[in-house]
């Protein structure tokens, strides 16, 4: 539940601070093709998995 809760907060903090600029980031994400996001979204997940596994093993 703590993962959720921060996952939560870090993910409302461009809502928060950016309203304007989140708004034409997303608007320029729907003229994106799919795959390119599908990419984006995996290099995202690795790079989670990759903070997670740095954290946990203590490097």
């Amino acid at each position: 539940m703590t993962a959720l809760g921060l996952a939560l907060v870090i993910e409302g903090i461009p809502y928060f601070l950016f309203p304007g600029g989140l708004k034409q980031v997303l608007a320029a994400m729907q003229e994106l093709p799919e795959h390119l996001l599908r990419l984006f979204g995996l290099v995202i997940m690795l790079a989670g998995l990759g903070i997670l596994y740095a954290v946990r093993s203590g490097h």
